[in-house]
């Protein structure tokens, strides 16, 4: 094996590792994400969106995202947000128990890990076709990447433990 191919596949494990570290970091922010929703009271998450809206608005008053990021949030019911806060929760846990055991080895966590992200890319890309979302896009052409970081990885150790 040449020094470049030792070279690229150690720069690949590397990319794996941080891709990974990226989602079980985002993990962590759903879980914490999720609480707050469900533990905030409402005139707090207005007052964070209306915060966090302030500026764009005051550049531009028509802004959409921002216009329909304040209405969503004067409009949630309590079981939306019930909802919303367990389905945060949940996915984040996920995430981050599956990131734990990628970064351990552990083979049988590469497919579950590639179906669990595979699943989402298909939801994201339903999702494109109906908002055309500059946002989700780049969301799901990182996640294509992590996808294709996790299958490399999975063929270099089911070789490694092949021979």
């Amino acid at each position: 094996m040449t020094a470049f191919v030792r070279a690229w596949r150690r720069n690949l494990h590397r990319l794996f590792e941080i891709g990974v570290l990226i989602k079980g970091a985002d993990g962590v922010l759903e879980i914490i994400g999720g609480f707050l929703f469900w533990l905030l009271p409402q005139s707090a998450l207005n007052t964070v969106v209306v915060s966090l809206t302030a500026h764009e608005l005051s550049e531009d008053p028509g802004d959409r995202v921002a216009n329909l990021l304040r209405h969503a949030v004067e409009g949630l019911s309590l079981d939306t947000r019930l909802f919303a806060s367990a389905y945060l929760v949940v996915h984040g846990v996920v995430k981050v128990f599956l990131v734990t055991v990628l970064l351990r080895g552990k083979m049988w966590a590469y497919p579950t890990a590639l179906a669990f992200l595979g699943a989402f890319v298909f939801y994201q890309f339903y999702r494109l076709v109906h908002t055309r979302s500059i946002g989700l896009l780049i969301l799901t052409a990182f996640d294509l990447m992590v996808l294709s970081l996790i299958w490399l990885e999975y063929r270099r150790r089911a070789g490694l433990k092949a021979r």
